[in-house]
């Protein structure tokens, strides 16, 4: 069963009583805090005395011994860095070597696959002959279709190739081109002269 209520609080207050009496046994009071204050200030001021009594060659002998570690600290950094960089070195020629070796056996695949570079020439060598009669043929079909005699013959008056037919008494006829048009001879004829 559960205690009664005024004796938990009875319980509570007795256990407070002696949380406080056992704090009191482990504080100091005011004449033990002043004299601990007291060796801790003279520590202190000893401690300063001491400092600034320091010998120079001391201080130096720490600064030189300082100056050492950080020479002595960079040059072990130089080191790994070196044996590091050697070691990746060697790994890019093994890596490099794998992959010109590899180079090698596919040029020569290549070559076996496609029947050699003999091959390869004559393939080009026809090729070029036939783009060559073939730009040849279209040259020589074009020459012949533009003309001037063809144009003149079966294109005269037409608006890419201009002219007129012009028939003779004796039913000849032949392409003429005007230098001035009846057209911009009359407005010519009508403007006024300027000198």
């Amino acid at each position: 069963m559960s205690k009664d209520p005024f004796q938990q609080l009875v319980d509570e207050i007795t256990l407070i009583r002696g949380e406080v009496a056992s704090l009191r046994r482990t504080s100091l009071d005011k004449d033990e805090a002043e004299a601990l204050h007291g060796i801790v200030a003279r520590a202190v001021k000893d401690m300063r005395k001491a400092t600034s009594e320091t010998p120079a060659a001391l201080q130096e002998a720490l600064k030189a011994d300082r100056d050492q570690m950080a020479h002595n600290a960079t040059v072990a950094a130089t080191k790994a860095a070196q044996s590091t960089l050697e070691g990746i070195r060697a790994e890019l020629a093994v890596e490099s070597e794998k992959l010109s070796q590899r180079a090698r056996e596919a040029r020569r695949a290549t070559l076996r696959f496609s029947g050699g570079i003999w091959t390869l020439l004559a393939a080009t060598l026809v090729t070029g002959a036939f783009l060559g009669l073939l730009t040849a043929y279209v040259t020589e079909t074009a020459k012949t279709f533009f003309s001037v005699d063809r144009m003149t013959r079966y294109a005269c008056g037409l608006p890419g190739v201009g002219g007129q037919v012009v028939e003779m008494n004796d039913g000849a006829t032949y392409c003429a081109h005007w230098i001035i048009t009846p057209e911009l001879a009359k407005y010519r004829r009508e403007q006024p002269q300027q000198n």
